[in-house]
């Protein structure tokens, strides 16, 4: 004999507001200057702007650091060392370029100014006097970098998804940059 339940309880839901047609329409027509941000952008654009510029002031100093590293390279190991030098300045570069991107999507302006970059960037420019100490700052910087990806992660949350889409991209290949170099200091024979 099977037992049949006294009474089914209900199964609630619970609502997703989602905008009707018409007023999604009229809203879009409404100060349409702002162009990508709508009145439903609900992060703090200046402060996000201000730690956008400030992620690619320090894009800018790992990428001239990692240049510096590339030409400056010798050793037994120094070819080997140098391409992975050279394939970062260039991701480091890319970062840059979407950082400046989201800055003006937000209505900002990218802050290139080169007198500033190192005060502003979160990672030092330090150009190591041989190659293991350029790998060890190289290293450094792309753990400066993660934390400063995470802290800025969590800081916009999901009140602005597009940037904390590119932040996370950004913090993904940092944290493989890391690992390269860690990896590099593991199995060093040498100085």
């Amino acid at each position: 004999m099977s037992k049949q339940p006294a009474s089914k309880k209900a199964m609630t839901v619970p609502a997703t507001v989602i905008t009707d047609r018409k007023t999604l329409r009229a809203n879009a027509r409404k100060s349409i200057e702002d162009g990508a941000i709508t009145p439903t952008y609900s992060a703090d654009r200046k402060m996000v702007i201000k730690l956008l510029n400030d992620a690619l002031a320090t894009e800018w100093v790992c990428v001239l650091r990692y240049y510096r590293h590339y030409y400056m390279a010798k050793g037994m190991l120094a070819d080997a060392v140098k391409a992975e030098f050279l394939e970062h300045a260039q991701q480091e570069q890319a970062h840059a370029g979407m950082l400046a991107e989201r800055i003006v999507q937000l209505g900002g302006e990218p802050d290139f100014n080169p007198d500033t970059l190192t005060a502003r960037s979160h990672a030092e420019y330090k150009e190591g006097g041989n190659l293991r100490d350029m790998v060890r700052e190289n290293l450094i910087a792309e753990r400066i970098a993660i934390d400063s990806y995470r802290e800025m992660i969590n800081f916009v949350g999901d009140k602005d998804t597009t940037t904390k889409r590119i932040l996370e991209h950004i913090l993904a290949q940092e944290e493989d940059h890391a690992d390269e170099f860690a990896d590099m200091l593991d199995g060093w024979i040498g100085e």
